[in-house]
């Protein structure tokens, strides 16, 4: 019955079960077998046989299905808490194997039964149950219940489960109550994960620690770091505090199975693993610098882990302390008097505490009104995805709930007074990162003086009305234009950015930018060179297109089979080619000989994608291959990437000498891989010389055509998770318009500036190579990719020469493009030129092998 037994998983096999089989004899006299003519006593006797073994197989079935096809049966397990308060809590409770905590526990085991009997579902179906855990307050007793229950009637008895409470009132106000029973408040069930089931383990562990003032405790997943953790196994770690403190748990890591079905661990506000207690869960890889820090409404916390039966990682390792209640740290809410300032949720950057509440009452001088915005907001507990169901956990102002994840400084409110109250509320499960907000006094007539003012209250600048993007969040700076002659007019009145016609995406919302863009007819195909070919000539084994792309991504057998080569489909290493657009690393093996998906121990982010809080700084490990090129004596330049142990790809303009430098000298470079934060050389860090440097021969200076060169490290460099390489296309890789990639660096060029301090990373989107040439006045060559950032207003320089274009397929990153030249660095309607790598597979397999 207890879920927790660690006792090996058996199959016994029962006397009564033997093994069945049948024997057919052979007929050897066919003629002793043949049915005699005329009725005879024997056949009528045979007859009624036969006819009573029909009625008792009737009968049989019809038995076997209304009594024991009904009465099948399913365990059902329940865990929950309630407050005894007629008992005071002794320190004797903490251990399970004393004699106090056993009177105890028979005490509470025995008034459950009592309470389950008032309510005739749960008293049929009611089994037993075991006390987990007590704690301070008075005493809070920490339960599982077991149930039998017949299948269909789950239902019924989960709700009778979720109405405990009021069963436990309806017990306590019983006249046949006993006066020495106890009595008990804030009863919380419900039913148990069904994963957390230990019986579906083949091995339990549990641990406990009680941290005490100016400790840290430690705990860990068995075997970390030395080895994987174990298998098919569930472990807990229960955890105290003393009485008047709260506890914080800080993972310094965690590198679990990437899917929550597999592996995963759930911390809960409570000793049991009560559902409505959950405080968050956690599965995949989390880099160092994403904040994972949590806090507990009391002195407990529950940390569980489920482990299946293969594929184990090195698992987790997490510090625990506590923290006195009313401590600075803890501290929220007050009175804000000045003309403007700061406030944020409760251990912000980390997740907050559950069972929360803070009241904020901002004043400001009379005459003036009070504007609040977030400049972070992450309240998105499950179930408030949609930003409208705030139930669970939301900020309260000007009688207006908000919930969910919003983007940066969009939420914004003023009020028509000099006061506004602002309230935080968190429920008692999941928490979230919360929020960080500003507020100012403002004129409530003219809130945004000289500046545009958005609906939802936002100001921007003038400039940025009607030019394309979405600054204010609700689209109202963009609504009522007269668009400009360089920018796309829709038919909905919206103004577009030219760069975005004709790339596949419809930014207008009524494809009017996708429109007149020398399309076909209805009923016709667009090949790759634009020509138009009827859509029944697709897949028909001829090169009706003239470049092959008709023919591709066709039903086919493998490459030993093939399909004739073009310069668009894929060619296997056996010089077979096959259909399918961008095969190479997929998880499948398209090519008969495998070809498709050798070499593919690239592309790879170990940590899990997480949101960033804290503007475009990228993850530690979010981008191992990106390398940081210092000039020495001077620091960073240039950025390239890692194509393999030896190999690194940059720009040929990075390696150009000038008057002062020889940079084309390996011996001018030192090469920083697994960099995230410049001046900031930790131990994952790995510093490289050159042994040489090959610019591509045709590069020319002027026109930067052919902007990419190669790169020799003096000694290979071991992979890690913050060093990997990113995957190299194939020359027929695919990288379609309106495609999302990712441009990475440190914000510098050789021409001048300062580098960012940490590396940064912006969404771009590749762009219709014609429409970009014309932007950028007809200089774009074939080699040249072309790709324009999403959002606006980046001020910062997010882009760094040399770094990587990097394309996401699957689970992999491609190097699309090298970081060549634009016109400025992330501005508006100018969109940044790239070296296309599938231009040059050739020549970079010729000089690195790779």
């Amino acid at each position: 019955m207890d879920y927790m037994d660690t006792g090996p998983k058996y199959n016994i096999k029962r006397e009564n079960e033997w093994e069945m089989s049948e024997h057919f004899l052979q007929a050897t006299d066919n003629k002793k077998l043949e049915k005699k003519k005329g009725p005879r006593k024997t056949g009528a006797v045979i007859g009624v046989v036969i006819l009573a073994a029909v009625i008792a197989l009737m009968i049989g079935l019809l038995v076997w299905h209304f009594h024991f096809r009904k009465d099948v049966r399913v365990k059902r397990m329940y865990t929950g808490s309630m407050r005894i308060t007629n008992q005071v809590f002794d320190n004797a409770y903490e251990n399970s194997n004393s004699s106090e905590f056993k009177a105890l526990a028979k005490q509470v085991v025995q008034q459950l039964k009592v309470v389950y009997s008032t309510n005739p579902q749960l008293r049929k179906y009611y089994v037993g149950s075991t006390v987990q855990a007590f704690s301070e307050g008075s005493v809070i007793a920490y339960y599982l219940s077991e149930f039998n229950i017949p299948t269909g009637q789950e239902k019924a008895v989960d709700s009778a489960i979720a109405k405990l409470d009021q069963l436990v009132k309806t017990e306590q106000r019983s006249i046949a109550r006993k006066s020495d029973t106890l009595v008990l408040a804030d009863v919380v069930s419900s039913a148990l994960d069904a994963r957390l089931a230990s019986s579906s383990f083949s091995r339990v562990m549990k641990f406990s620690d009680h941290v005490k003032t100016n400790y840290i405790g430690k705990i860990r997943s068995a075997g970390f770091p030395n080895s994987p953790y174990p298998p098919d196994t569930f472990m807990q770690w229960e955890l105290r505090g003393d009485p008047n403190h709260i506890l914080k748990l800080e993972f310094d890591s965690v590198h679990l199975e990437k899917d929550s079905k597999n592996d995963f661990i759930k911390i809960y506000d409570s000793l049991v693993t009560i559902e409505s207690r959950v405080i968050g869960e956690l599965y995949g890889y989390y880099s160092p610098s994403v904040p994972l820090t949590f806090l507990s409404s009391g002195n407990v916390m529950l940390v569980t882990m489920a482990t299946d039966k293969e594929r184990n990682n090195p698992g987790f390792q997490a510090q625990v302390s506590q923290i006195r209640l009313g401590s600075k740290e803890l501290s929220c809410g007050g009175q804000l008097t000045d003309t403007k300032g700061s406030f944020s949720s409760p251990n912000f950057p980390n997740y907050y505490p559950p069972d929360t509440t803070c009241h904020w009452l901002i004043k400001v001088p009379s005459d003036k009104g009070v504007k609040v915005t977030f400049k972070k907001f992450l309240l998105a507990a499950p179930g408030q995805e949609d930003k409208t169901n705030c139930q669970n956990d939301y900020v309260q102002l000007n009688g207006i709930k908000l919930c969910g994840e919003h983007p940066d400084g969009v939420l914004t409110e003023t009020s028509q007074t000099n006061e506004m109250t602002v309230t935080f509320i968190s429920d008692r499960s999941y928490v979230d990162r919360g929020f960080q907000a500003e507020f100012e006094a403002v004129d409530v007539n003219d809130p945004c003086p000289k500046q545009f003012l958005c609906k939802n209250q936002r100001c921007i600048k003038p400039v940025l009305k009607c030019d394309g993007w979405n600054d204010c969040g609700d689209m109202s700076d963009e609504m009522n234009c007269k668009c400009t002659s360089d920018s796309i007019t829709c038919k909905n009145g919206l103004c577009k950015p030219m760069f975005w016609k004709c790339d596949g995406v419809n930014d207008c919302g009524d494809n009017t930018d996708e429109m007149n863009c020398g399309g076909c007819l209805p009923g016709e195909f667009m090949c790759k060179n634009s020509k138009c070919v009827s859509e029944k000539k697709q897949c028909d084994g001829i090169n009706d297109c003239g470049d092959g792309s008709d023919e591709l991504n066709c039903k086919e057998s493998k490459g030993d089979v093939g399909v004739p080569c073009t310069d668009v489909n894929y060619r296997c290493k056996n010089d077979k080619c096959i259909s399918k657009v961008n095969p190479e690393c997929d998880g499948t093996s398209d090519c008969a000989d495998g070809s498709d998906e050798e070499n593919c121990d690239c592309g790879t982010r170990m940590f899990k994608s997480t949101r960033i809080v804290g503007g475009q700084d990228a993850d530690e490990g979010e981008f191992p291959w990106q390398v940081s090129l210092h000039v020495k004596g001077y620091g960073h330049v240039c950025g390239a990437s890692i194509i393999s142990p030896k190999w690194l790809v940059t720009a040929a303009h990075c390696v150009q000498d000038d008057g002062k430098t020889s940079f084309s000298k390996p011996g001018t470079w030192e090469a920083y891989l697994g960099l995230h934060a410049q001046q900031q050389i930790g131990p994952q860090v790995v510093k490289r010389s050159l042994k040489q440097i090959i610019p591509h021969p045709y590069y020319n200076a002027y026109t930067f055509d052919n902007d990419i060169a190669l790169m020799e490290l003096d000694n290979p460099v071991a992979y890690s998770d913050r060093i990997k390489p990113i995957c190299l296309p194939a020359p027929q890789h695919d990288f379609p318009f309106g495609e999302s990639v990712w441009i990475t660096g440190w914000g510098a060029t050789r021409e001048g500036g300062y580098a960012a301090k940490v590396l940064q990373k912006a969404q771009v989107r590749i762009i219709n190579h014609d429409v970009c040439d014309g932007l950028m006045g007809g200089v774009l060559t074939s080699r040249m990719l072309c790709a324009g950032v999403l959002t606006g207003g980046v001020d910062a320089c997010q882009g760094d020469s040399g770094g990587p274009l990097s394309s996401p397929a699957g689970n992999r990153m491609f190097l699309a493009g090298v970081v060549s030249w634009g016109d400025g660095c992330a501005r508006r309607n100018k969109p940044g030129i790239y070296t296309m790598v599938t231009k040059f597979r050739g020549w970079i397999k010729e000089k690195t092998q790779v």
